[in-house]
Parts: C-alpha cells; structure tokens; sequence
C-alpha cells in the first residue's frame, strides 16, 4: 500500500475479512488494533502479526453489541497511547428467516453490530481520520446491501444502511485526502454463515477472502476514486439488475434465489 495508515483499528478481526485486512495493512507498515469477542483468537493473529512485521498489534476484546461499546473502545484507545488514521468495520450479523418469528434479542444485538457500532465508531474515530494524510475508512458491507431480500430482510437493510452512510461520507470528505470505500462481497468462505446458523445466505457468486481485500486495497492505492465497490463481475451484474428490475421483479427473484419464495 502506497500511503498506509499508521494506525488501523479492525473490527471483527478473529477470523475472515478482519484478520486478513489486519495481516495486509500489517504488512503495509501499519500498527493494527484487533477487535473482536473472541480474545484468545485475537491475541493468536496479534502474534502472528508482530512476528511477521514490524509494528505494533493490539488485541482489544469487544462484544460492539453492548451498550456503549463504541465509546469503551475508544476510551481503550486512548488509555494505551494508539493514535488511529484507519478504521475497518466489518463485524456483523445475520438473521436468517420470516422477519415475524425473528427473535427480540437477536434483532436488537444485529442492529446494535452492523448499524450501531458502525456508525458511533465512524463518528468518534472520524475527526482523527480526516486530519491525517493517509486516513483510510473501509465498510464492509454486502451485495445484500443493494436490493431488500425476503426472510433477510433485517440484515438487507443493516448492509443498505452502511452502504449509504459511507458513500454519503465519501462524498462529505472529497478533499480531504480520506479515503472512504464500501466493500460489497457477496457469499465468502467465511464463518459468517455458521454464525447466522443458515447456509441461505451464500445468495450470488462465491469470492474469496484474499480477492474480496486484494480489490479493496486496490481502491484505496487509487485514493478510493468510488464510493462503493462490488466484488466479483457476476454479482456487480445482479446488483444492477435488482436496481433496476420493478421491485416486485427483483423480490420475487431474491425470494427463489433464499428459498423464501411464496
């Protein structure tokens, strides 16, 4: 990376798009903080970091479900001295099923991960990313994020959600020399789907973890000339179609296409 962040908090980061964009800003020359639930796996990735690099890895345990938790985090960044330019927000959650019969408390702890913590983090952390000169703001969003989706309906609109309040971001810092982008991959090989407990999700063309952070990366090099990126030609191409299909149209596809369908 032409211009990496000194500094790069990641969310998410025990497993999947997390680690691997923390092992890839790592190998940039950036400092990186790893924030998930799972401390013991953070910990595993922080030392494998500082061995293979030269920086400085921070495991930082975080449920971004709890009340709060974008504050705390940035209390924790204070208290250890980290002086962050990049933020990644890829934790998130699934819902998989009738929006109806969709636990309380599930709901509440996906909209809590996906829109909450993303945006209060975005907020806190954003002052510091636009007075640096290589700041870097990366969402991870998903091709769900473009069209709504029957019996995903809550987690269509969590990643619709992120997706326009980073483009309206990239747009709001044009000048400023911060580098905005949200990342859409569709289906990964990642542990997202056993922890949604539904396989229904893996909706449109397979992509890997390396490919989905490779394009991102690229983006950013360029100075993140676009607001959002699809990974992978097929699912770019279904997106659009759902954009401009008649809403009944791309419904009742996305329907078949999760066995939701009526």
């Amino acid at each position: 990376m032409r211009i990496p962040p000194s500094c790069v908090v990641v969310t998410g980061a025990s497993s999947g798009f997390g680690a691997e964009f923390a092992r890839r800003f790592a190998a940039a020359g950036s400092d990186v903080v790893l924030v998930a639930r799972r401390l013991d796996r953070l910990e595993s990735l922080a030392a494998e970091i500082e061995s293979a690099h030269d920086v400085r890895a921070t495991p930082v345990a975080a449920d971004l479900s709890l009340p709060g938790a974008a504050g705390a985090l940035i209390d924790e960044l204070v208290a250890q001295d980290l002086h962050v330019d990049g933020l990644v927000a890829n934790a998130g959650l699934g819902i998989e099923g009738p929006f109806a019969d969709a636990d309380p408390d599930r709901i509440h702890q996906l909209l809590a991960v996906n829109v909450i913590a993303v945006t209060e983090l975005a907020r806190l952390l954003l002052p510091r990313l636009l007075g640096s000169r290589a700041g870097v703001l990366v969402t991870v969003t998903s091709t769900a994020a473009y069209q709504a989706i029957p019996t995903m309906a809550l987690y269509a609109a969590s990643k619709a959600y992120v997706r326009s309040l980073t483009e309206a971001l990239w747009h709001e810092s044009r000048g400023s020399g911060l580098r905005v982008l949200a990342i859409a991959p569709g289906p990964s090989e990642t542990e997202f789907f056993a922890a949604a407990g539904s396989e229904r999700f893996k909706v449109g063309q397979m992509v890997g973890i390396a490919a989905v952070v490779d394009l991102a990366l690229r983006e950013l090099d360029r100075g993140a000339p676009r607001p959002s990126r699809i990974v992978g030609w097929r699912n770019a191409i279904q997106s659009h179609a759902a954009r401009v299909a008649p809403a009944r149209v791309s419904l009742a596809v996305a329907a078949k296409a999760t066995g939701g369908a009526r």
